[in-house]
């Protein structure tokens, strides 16, 4: 079980990257919530320091023996001595250094700054009061950022690293109904924006009453999917281990975090 979970907790140097940004803005949100003052420079040193850190800790394995920091175990490329040119492992710190500038760039800077005390609502601190009860089922719901405007709309940011995805819509509705629960607020007064770190973009997401059908519509598809995987819902069992057979997409294998220990790989291991 200790190595499951150990794999489990692996990143690869994309996800990483994303982790690090998204950190090191939450702090500055932070700092500039409490009235602490943020310089761009000390930010990215800091950022820097850590990810040469955590590079060490995992390139030498470090990390099968003892845990770092509580938001990072370890690297699958170096779990699995996956070849990565030096010039790679370059663009992904570039990546968190182009997401960082461009966002001290921007105005949500200023926006941050110029919010009182009692208009700050959410900062990604991964806290257990952000939930929700959906169709009788508790969900968690931690936006990266939201805020009140003088107006008394509020407003919901999602950080995001990588290129455009489906879902990502759906998923700051979901951050939306829950901000409407919490603050008893009309959704028709939230806003959403999706802010593409790297390319410099951001997408307004309008929150609709057929933009809520769809996410509850979304929500009860995907609960009833992980209740048909249990023999007893009620007591959370699974079924037995032959009602999941094994992908035929071989390719997706090389790129699971759990090949030490699955069969498909090398027959005379079996998962455990």
């Amino acid at each position: 079980m200790r190595e499951l979970y150990l794999l489990k907790k692996l990143s690869n140097r994309y996800t990483w990257a994303g982790n690090a940004a998204h950190e090191a803005i939450r702090d500055v949100l932070l700092d500039l919530q409490a009235g602490r003052p943020v310089e761009a420079a000390s930010v990215l040193e800091r950022v820097r320091r850590q990810m040469r850190e955590d590079y060490r800790h995992s390139h030498t394995l470090l990390f099968r023996t003892r845990k770092l920091r509580k938001t990072f175990a370890g690297l699958v490329e170096h779990e699995y001595a996956e070849p990565v040119a030096a010039e790679e492992w370059k663009r992904t710190w570039d990546s968190v250094e182009q997401a960082l500038l461009w966002f001290f760039q921007s105005r949500w800077m200023e926006v941050a700054r110029a919010l009182k005390r009692h208009e700050w609502l959410e900062v990604d601190e991964g806290a257990f009061h952000s939930n929700l009860e959906l169709q009788g089922i508790r969900f968690f719901a931690v936006p990266d950022f939201a805020y009140r405007e003088p107006s008394g709309d509020v407003v919901v940011v999602d950080w995001k690293t990588g290129k455009a995805r489906e879902g990502y819509e759906e998923q700051v509705t979901g951050y939306a109904l829950y901000l409407s629960k919490r603050y008893r607020v009309g959704m028709e007064s939230i806003r959403a924006a999706l802010v593409y770190l790297n390319e410099g973009t951001e997408v307004e997401v309008r929150i609709s009453p057929d933009a809520l059908v769809r996410f509850e519509e979304s929500f009860q598809a995907s609960v009833e999917a992980m209740r048909a995987l249990l023999e007893h819902p009620e007591k959370n069992r699974p079924k037995p281990l032959e009602a999941f057979p094994m992908t035929e997409d071989v390719a997706s294998c090389l790129r699971c975090v759990f090949r030490r220990v699955c069969a498909r790989l090398d027959p005379t291991r079996h998962p455990s």
